[in-house]
Order: C-alpha cells, then sequence, then structure tokens
C-alpha cells in the first residue's frame, strides 16, 4: 500500500513539473530594444517645443499568443530638449528627486486585430507621472518588421494637471507652457516570433 502511495506521489510530482514546463515555454518576453518617444507641447506665446525621452526601458511577456504583461520605465532625467532651462524647469515639474521615474504598467488588453504584418492593439493601464498614477487607454499601430521584430507608434493625450504637476514657466512667469501635451512614440520590442492571433481579440467584459 505504501508502495503504490509513493508511486502515485511521484507521478503526481513529475506531472506537475511537465504543467508547468509547458506553461513556462508557452510564456515569452520581448525586450524594448529602440525608442523614439518625445512630449510636444506649446507656450502662450505659441512656441512649440519638443522633450525626447533619451532613456527608456520595457519588456512585453505573451503566453498563448497574447499579451500577459507590458511595462515601460523612463527616467525623468533623461528627458532632454536641448535648451538647458527647459530641461531645468521640466525635472523640477516632475519634482524629479522624489519621483525620478515614469512608469507605464498594462492592466488590460482591450483589443488585438491582426491583418498579415499589421497588428493594431488598444490596451488600458496605469500611468504614474509626479508620484501620481491614472488608468490611461494606449492605440498603437504595429507592425511585425521581421520575424521576432515588432514596432508599435501611437500618440497619447497628457494633462499634466491631471497628475498635480504645473506648467513650467520662465521669463518671470510671462512664458508659460499649456497644460495638455502629446506624447508620441515609436517603439520597437524583440524577442522569439510571436504567433499572434489572426482575428479580432477583444476581451470579454
Amino acid at each position: 500500500m505504501k508502495t503504490i502511495l509513493f508511486n502515485r506521489r511521484i507521478v503526481s510530482v513529475i506531472l506537475f513539473m511537465f504543467i508547468s514546463t509547458a506553461v513556462l515555454v508557452k510564456a515569452q518576453t520581448l525586450a524594448l530594444k529602440s525608442s523614439d518617444i518625445t512630449i510636444n507641447g506649446e507656450t502662450n506665446v505659441k512656441h512649440d517645443f519638443t522633450i525626447k525621452a533619451t532613456q527608456v526601458n520595457g519588456k512585453i511577456t505573451v503566453a498563448d499568443n497574447l499579451p500577459k504583461t507590458l511595462t515601460v520605465e523612463i527616467p525623468v532625467s533623461s528627458l532632454i530638449s536641448g535648451e538647458r532651462l527647459m530641461d531645468k524647469k521640466t525635472h523640477e515639474a516632475f519634482d524629479e528627486p522624489k519621483n525620478p521615474t515614469i512608469k507605464f504598467n498594462m492592466t488590460e488588453v482591450n483589443s488585438i486585430q491582426v491583418n498579415g504584418e499589421n497588428i493594431a492593439v488598444t490596451v488600458t493601464g496605469d500611468l504614474t507621472l509626479r508620484g501620481a498614477t491614472k488608468k490611461v487607454t494606449l492605440k498603437a499601430d504595429g507592425k511585425v518588421t521581421s520575424p521576432g521584430v515588432y514596432t508599435f507608434q501611437g500618440v497619447l493625450p497628457i494633462k499634466m494637471s491631471d497628475y498635480g504637476m504645473k506648467a513650467p514657466t520662465a521669463m518671470m512667469g510671462t512664458l508659460k507652457t499649456k497644460d495638455q501635451v502629446t506624447v508620441n512614440y515609436n517603439v520597437t520590442f524583440e524577442g522569439n516570433p510571436i504567433d499572434f492571433n489572426s482575428i479580432a481579440y477583444t476581451q470579454n467584459k
């Protein structure tokens, strides 16, 4: 009797290891390899400005041919406009010493539409700026540029006041940036080729 129970335990352990291994094999990671992310806005004197994120970290985990997690982090200190005063004001607006990182963490996949090499995706996630976190929705146009290489681009409007940020000013307050800015992003992720579903995917509510 003890031998039978012992054998059953061995079989259970083997099955558990097999199932766990299968799950791990299905899960894949796409790492962020390149990015072009800019913050674009205007001032009260119709002077456009562009701030570039010179350092971006991120990854996507995929299981069952669907994204499960997406995280992106940008050091505030890496936001550079090319104008020293603008950079200083930008970092102050974020209170960079206390809030050194901009973070996005996907919480939901809303839809995916695959058409040949093109991938249209909409996701919802938490965006953290200056220590405040808000839900945002990202709509991106993606493309498979080569096996295992995926690019996504899109636009996200943001109001600084929604995150408790004061729009930067200069010249004794006579020059003011407008509250709303636009984030333009073009990012490339690389990893093992993913066979994304070839039909529209909509998460059940």
